[in-house]
Formats: structure tokens, sequence, C-alpha cells
């Protein structure tokens, strides 16, 4: 970064120096004309501990100071986001500040809410999840408080926008400090330059006794392949906006006016307390306290070996007496985390958010566990939103949710550690074998796969004689593989469509403008391959999880007609396949023709996804989520994020309230808006089908607000167009991920008439009226049970008789008394328990039976002739007769094949290997 950018009047103004670190080497700028360090760790050790930088203010007080100070300087106040970033489709939890306003804000696109604004914005980071409660500093939930400015630069580059830029920022900064009794001589201003979401720009590090209370960031640069800029190995190129984005850590400034010996400590102090009494232990404090002071102090400059080795004893006796604390430590701050990510919605699972929110559950699960503390997580969340109502009453409303979430999710990971024991004895017996430890990519996939955390694997792999290599930033690695969203590459078809499109202007939409028109006419601007495109369409492209419209289009003057088979957009422009080519030169004329049931039927289904989500959200919950959509003509579908299956009472009221919707004959308007009046309008539940791009998106309303969504897609204009709606199944096709499949309008009368027709068949088949059909059905079921019962018994009974009849046919072959015999019509498990009990009574059997078109085989040998003669040998002979195979154990085992005519054949050629195995030729 070049050395101009840090050249801030305001420092010269104020006597600062810029002065070179001697340590890391890093510039600086500072009022000391002493100082030699930079002041950041490792160059300077936490001089605060037990000696606070200012005067003792809680959470709430500096929150609200920094809120003030701000709106004072003419900032607009604004609420909080929330911590899942519904508004991003590349993160899915929110990190910054800044990230509020990330993509389109800070590109340019869109205005911000509000400029210059100031918000305090909790925020969730899982990178650091081992550093948690050991170095003192980090959390996963913190909340940034910062002030934003957007600036504007004119078409020439000229800055025709500004509010205020660098001298202004550090004034700011300066000024608040010393509002809060800040001794501004100990202060530094680091520079480093920052990168993040697509963005970057110079910037500057606040600090005071170690400890880093704010970052100042002047963000003028996005990524550009060609940019002029290279900054960590990624080229940029200067912004036509220019943004002051700063971020005061709430929590460190808490932290810094107490003087505690680590963040959790100041910030936590009652859920310390609960918990260190819960898990029967003393506060370090109290048994070695000038060893967790100076730890504290050193924590950010020294690693741990160091500090052990300071006060002369060994990593491993200093690891015992901080481990129970710092788990103390990580439960506090990640029973925080969670009051945050599941009260804004995010449901467990094993993908997206819901594997991030699932991470911290289970480590917090198996800390817990560690401490011998018996108190539910559940219960302890709740003690976090309690601590939090004043601040964000809204966690409230979850509460219900949250404990049956949180005690769900503690049967799940029990359930999986009862599993997981078999899973990793198995892969520790492969690994040993093979003389290998389990390595990293293993346990990554043994927690991604089955759930199973490291440290569980290490002790199951342990008894089984086997190292387990964990790395120390294990759950870090597997937060940051699953922190953003996976992009898939788009069709090649659709790629190589790009540069052929570039300099065709975008296609006139006429299927917003007329949309219950089915004709219109258009000219070609092009044409190639099987593509042709036109100056304006009714054409719908696929998208949204809705099908292409298909139909025809007709050259002027012309009765050929040419199939449109598929519709596509590519930034913009539609194109429209030709079956068979297209034929069509550039500029000539021709009317299109959309096939009108498909149009209907999918318009149908696109409306009444809106109502049965919204249908969804009013009987499951809020924190219902579209995860993905799929609307047919017949009929369509819907994913929604929920963390149980839906019982048969809750599909009934959702298809109960989706149909009142319809019946009300609610007006749906579809028009396009201002993306930040959309969001300020009708909050980030607008994204439900995904995050549209541009300052201007298509919002659909449907009545009052009862549900609103950004959505491109074709509407009926009121609810009662829509028709009946018919929930046909719903079905949980993944952790946290439930279907709900239905059919609307006419295709849902058929899928009435259908079931219909099914009960008055079954109940012709019975001879009942259908009204009877259920209790005559649970009568049958309850007699046939009680037939099969009865069955089983005459069945044991018969298998007696005939144990007795077998052993009268027994032959001696040797010294051994063989039972070899075909039984028509019996079963395998019945062949299996005759020759179990056979076996017990010192017989060596051979059974076989013919049913239907199928052999089947079992043999079962005497403990004491195992390794004489194999049944699973024995087995594998009778079967290639017979034309199959078969194998087990050397006692018992089983088998078959289709060629019945060769039972008897079979049965010679089973009674010969014994003979050949009793007469001593050949072991088996």
């Amino acid at each position: 970064m070049n050395d101009e950018e840090y050249n801030i009047e305001y420092f010269k103004d104020n006597e600062l120096k810029r002065k070179k670190c001697e340590n890391c080497g890093t510039y600086y700028w500072t009022r000391d004309n002493d100082r030699k360090t930079c002041g950041d760790a490792p160059c300077d050790v936490y001089s605060f501990i037990g000696a606070p930088i200012f005067k003792e203010r809680s959470v709430e007080q500096i929150r609200e100071s920094f809120l003030s100070f701000f709106e004072s300087h003419g900032h607009k106040r604004l609420k909080r986001y929330p911590v899942v970033a519904r508004w991003r489709d590349d993160i899915y939890l929110n990190i910054a500040s800044i990230s509020n306003f990330q993509p389109f804000v800070t590109a340019g696109k869109v205005p911000p809410p509000a400029n210059p604004l100031v918000i305090s914005q909790p925020c969730i980071r899982l990178e650091d999840l081992e550093s948690i409660g050991k170095t003192g500093r980090h959390l996963t939930a913190f909340e940034m408080m910062g002030h934003h400015a957007f600036n504007k630069r004119g078409d020439g580059g000229e800055e025709t926008g500004e509010l205020y830029w660098k001298n202004d920022t550090v004034r700011y900064c300066d000024e608040y400090l010393r509002q809060l009794g800040v001794d501004m001589d100990g202060v530094t201003y680091k520079e480093a330059p920052w990168v993040g979401g697509g963005n970057a720009g110079p910037c500057l590090e606040v600090i005071t006794s170690g400890l880093e209370l704010a970052t100042l960031v002047f963000m003028d640069l996005k990524l550009s392949p060609l940019g002029d800029i290279d900054i960590k190995g990624q080229r940029y190129d200067k912004m036509d906006t220019y943004i002051v984005d700063t971020g005061y850590g709430l929590e460190r400034f808490v932290w810094a006016s107490k003087g505690t010996p680590t963040v959790y400590d100041a910030i936590f102090p009652d859920m310390i307390e609960e918990l260190l009494n819960a898990a029967g232990i003393v506060h370090p404090l109290e048994t070695h306290h000038e060893l967790i002071i100076q730890n504290a102090r050193l924590s950010g400059a020294m690693s741990r070996r160091e500090i052990a080795k300071r006060f002369g004893i060994s990593p491993e006796e200093l690891k015992n007496i901080l481990g129970p604390i710092e788990s103390v430590y990580a439960v506090s701050d990640h029973t925080k985390c969670l009051a945050f990510m599941l009260a804004d919605g995010i449901v467990p699972s094993n993908a997206k958010e819901g594997y991030l929110a699932r991470l911290v559950l289970r480590r917090a699960f198996r800390m817990l566990k560690s401490l011998d503390i018996a108190i539910p997580l559940e219960e302890l969340v709740l003690k976090q939103i309690k601590t939090l109502r004043n601040s964000f009453p809204e966690l409230e409303e979850s509460v219900d949710r949250i404990v049956e979430i949180v005690a769900l999710e503690k049967r799940r990971y029990d359930e999986t550690l009862l599993k997981g024991g078999r899973i990793v004895k198995q892969l520790a017996k492969q690994s040993k074998s093979k003389a290998q430890e389990i390595h990293l990519d293993k346990l990554i996939n043994l927690y991604d796969t089955h759930g199973l955390p490291p440290e569980f694997v290490s002790e199951v792999a342990s008894t089984q004689g086997v190292a387990v290599d964990i790395p120390e930033n294990f759950y870090s690695l597997v937060a940051s593989m699953h922190g953003e969203e996976q992009k898939t590459a788009q069709e090649p078809l659709l790629d190589g469509l790009k540069e052929k499109t570039e300099s065709i202007p975008a296609t006139l939409k006429l299927y917003y403008e007329e949309p219950s028109a089915l004709e219109f006419d258009a000219v070609v601007l092009d044409s190639f391959d099987e593509f042709v495109i036109l100056d304006k369409t009714l054409f719908f492209p696929e998208g949204g999880g809705q099908p292409a419209d298909t139909g025809f289009l007709r050259l002027q003057g012309e009765s050929k007609t040419l199939k449109v088979q598929d519709v596509q957009e590519v930034e913009g422009v539609i194109l429209h396949k030709i079956e068979n080519g297209s034929g069509i030169s550039k500029g000539s004329l021709v009317s299109g023709h959309i096939d009108a049931e498909r149009r209907i039927a999918h318009t149908r289904h696109h409306s009444a996804t809106h109502i049965v989500v919204c249908a969804a959200r009013e009987v499951l919950g809020s924190h219902v989520w579209q995860a993905g959509a799929q609307k047919g003509e017949k009929r369509a579908r819907i994913d929604v994020t929920h963390f149980k299956r839906i019982s048969d009472a809750e599909r009934r009221e959702i298809e109960l309230l989706a149909n009142r919707m319809v019946m009300e004959d609610n007006e749906i308007q579809a028009r396009f808006e201002d993306r930040e009046e959309a969001e300020q309008k009708y909050k980030f539940g607008i994204y439900q089908g995904g995050v549209p791009p541009g300052k201007v998106i298509r919002i659909v309303r449907i009545g009052e607000d009862e549900d609103v969504q950004a959505c491109a897609g074709t509407h009926c204009a009121k609810t009662g167009e829509v028709g009946p709606i018919k929930i046909l199944r719903t079905e949980r096709i993944q952790d946290g991920i439930v279907r709900i499949e239905y059919s609307a309008g006419e295709a849902a009368v058929v899928a009435v008439q259908a079931q219909e027709e099914r009960i008055k068949v079954a109940a012709a088949t019975l001879k009942v009226p259908p009204e009877k059909l259920p209790l005559t059905v649970e009568r049958f079921f309850e007699e046939w049970k009680q037939l099969k019962k009865e069955n089983e018994r005459l069945r044991a009974e018969i298998a007696t008789l005939q144990i007795g009849l077998l052993k009268d046919h027994a032959k001696a072959i040797g010294d051994v008394r063989v039972i070899a015999e075909v039984l028509p019509d019996a079963d395998t498990k019945e062949m299996m328990k005759i020759a179990s009990q056979l076996t017990e009574d010192g017989f060596l059997t051979l059974l076989i039976s013919e049913r239907g078109k199928r052999a089947s085989v079992v043999s079962s040998v005497p403990r004491h002739l195992k390794d004489e003669i194999s049944a699973s040998e024995l087995v594998k002979r009778v079967c290639e007769v017979l034309g199959g195979s078969g194998g087990g154990k050397p006692e018992i085992a089983q088998g078959g094949g289709t060629k019945i005519e060769k039972v008897e054949e079979a049965m010679e050629a089973g009674i010969k290997l014994i003979r050949k195995c009793k007469g001593g030729t050949k072991n088996v």
C-alpha cells in the first residue's frame, strides 16, 4: 500500500509522528516520542490487566456511549441486522457491520439506508474456534460498533459526494477515546492494508496497552483481475465509491475498562460463576493468582510453551491448570453465539449455516461433558437471552423453539456417538492393519459425514492401539470450509453464450408487462446455433424453480411453425431454443405463441409456492426458510428449513391455512421496487427464494403484506385464481430440511380425484362403503396380526415335529451324523432355526428348500468340526450347482440359486464334499 495513503493531515496537525516498529517493522503513528514499538501484540504485552485503561463501564454503557456520540455528530442510528446474512449469496453469517452493506451498497449500485450511519452489529466469526477461551480475547459472537460514510466519485473520478474521509474518521476516534478517558499518549494507529468481501483499502488499527480496540478502514478498492494494486496476492482497482468502514470492538472496550484477566471475565461474570459452581471448580485466580495474571498479560505476546517455561513448569502442567477454566470460558461464549444463531432462524443441519450452528452446539455439548456439568445446554442459552433481553428483546420471541431445538440436537448427538463407536473401531482396525494413523482427511470425513468429533475418534481409536493426529485448528478448519456459499459452475452452454450476447440489448420482458397475454409480435435480433433472440418476448425463461415456457414461433406470412423447446436468460438477453435448428435470419418479423396450459399451471404453482411457504411459517415458526423449490404442471415442491418432521396435524393445518388465503381472493401485486426501500419496508424475508442482483428488484406481495418476496416468476393476479391447494406429501429429506409437495388449481382437483378413486377401489375390494374403510382396515389389520402370531406358533410346532423327523433320517458319514434334506416351501429364516437347533444336538446339516423359482440353501456345522468342514464352503459348493452363490461363517451359512431343477444334483454335490472332507483327503 502506498505510503501516501497514510499521510493524513490530522496526524500532522495534532503532532502524531510516524514510526517503524523495532520488532515487527510495521509503521504506526503515535504522540509518544519515546515509543519504540507499534503497541500491538506480540510486540507489546497486555499492560491493562489489573490496570484498566479508563473508568469501568458495562456493555450497555459502552454501546450507548458510542451510538450517542456519533448521533451527536450527524450519524443516523440503525437497528441491528440478523446474524445470518440472508441478503448475501456468498457468506452465511454476518461477520462485520460492513457486511450489512455488501455487495450492492459498497459497489454503489444501491443507496445506503442512511448516510452517514452508526450501528452496533452482533457478528459471528468461527475462524478462530480453537482460540476461544484460550487467548483471552477471541469471541465467536461479538458486537462490532461501526460508523460508516458512503462517498461517491464523479464520472471523471473527482470527489463529488464526500461526507468525510480519513481526517474526520481519525478525529472522531480520538474524540471518542478522550470522552471515555483514555490516555491518548498511549494510543497508536498502526498501518495495515485491509481486504474483505471483494473490497480492500488502507487501514489503521487503533491500539492501546497492547489491545486493539478499533479498526479504521478506508475502503476504496474492489477486486479486479487487471487491477493496478496488489494486496496479499490479489489485484484491485479503485471503486466509484469510497467508504469509511470502522469497527470498534464493544466487548474489548468493556474489557479494557475492567482490566480483568480475560474478555470473558469482563462480559460473562454471572455465567462463569454458575458454570464453575456446577462443575465444582475453583477459579484459578484464587489458586494460582500470579500465574493467571501474568498468563493473561503475556498471552498475546508469547506462546503457551514460552509462558510455561517462564514459570518453571511444563506445558502439560500449565494446560491442567488452565484447561477447565478455558472450557468454562468457551461454553460462556458459545451459549451467546447460539442465542443469536437460533433466535435469528438458523436450523441446525449438515449444510450451509445449519452446519455452523451444529458445529457450535456439539462443541458446547462436548465441553459440558468434559466439565461434568449436568445443566442442559438449552438452560444456559436461555440464561444468555435473559442477560441480553434489554438490548435485544426480540431474542425472547424464539425461546420455546430454541429449547426444543437444543434438546433435540442433544439427543441426536448422543445417538451419533453411540453409533459412531462401531464406525471408528472398524476404521481403527483397518488403519492398524496398514500400520497407519488416522489423519486429517479422514477426521474431516468422519465429522462431516457422521458428526463424530475428533476427540471422540481419538478416544475410541486409542482402545484399538491406533494414534490419531488432531491438528490444533481442526474446528476452525472445518468452519472455514463451510463458511461461504459454494458456487456451482454455470452450464458450459450458457457460459459459451455470454460472448455471443454481449453486444445484444436486453430483451423486453412482455410477460411482466402483459402477464395474461399468450401471443405477441417481435423482431429477430440475432440467430445462431439453435437459438433465436427477439427484441421482446412473452416466453418466460427458466429460473427461480419455474420451468421455461414452451410454444412456437411463426415467421410473418408463412404457415411453418418453429417449436420453442427451451428458453434461457443470459444477463438480460433471452434466448429461445428452437427444435431442429433456427433457420431464422436477422430482422425477420415473427409471431410468438405460448403453450397456455403449461404457463397457467406454472403460474398457479408459483403463486401457490408463496402461499404454502407463508402458511408453513405461520404453522411451524418464523425460522422456516426456503431451501429450494421446483414448479411443474402437475405438482410442485418446496424445501424449507425445519428441525423435525412435519406431523399430520401440522400438514393439515398448513393446507387449511393455504386454502383460506386462496378463498380470501387477495390481490397479488408484482412490481419493481428500489432494493434499499424494499429491504427497509419488508426486511430480509424478501430473499426467501434467493438474492437477485441489481438496484431494482421485482417484489411480489400477497394481500396486505401477508407474504412479500423478491421474485422474478409469473404469478396470478389474485389468490383465488390459484384454485384449491392440495398437499400431497411431506418428508424429511435431510437434517434440518423438510419437503412439501403439493398441487394447485386443476392439478389439485385431479390429485384429489385420484385419491378418491384409490379409496373407492380399496373399499370395493373389502366390500364396505368408503366411510367405513378406516374401521374395516383397522379390524382386518388386527385380525391379520393375530393370524400371523398363530401361524408362527403353528410353524414352530411343525418345526419341532420336523426336527424329530429329520433326526430319524440322519446319515452317518464317518463319525459325523449328517442331516441332508430337501424341505419343500420352507423359508430361509425357518431353515436357519432348524439348522441351529440340530447343530446344538451335534448334527451337521445341509438343508435345501424350493419356493417359486428359487432354491435356498442352509448349512450348519457343530463347533468341534469347523476345522474339518466349513459350512460356508459347503454352501458355496451347493450354490454353484444351483447357479447362485452363498457364504457365511464356518459354523453356519446360507445362499441360493435359480436352477431349481438341479436341487437333487446340488444335494449330491454337498454330500460328496462332506464325504471327501471326512475321508481325510482335504480340509475345508
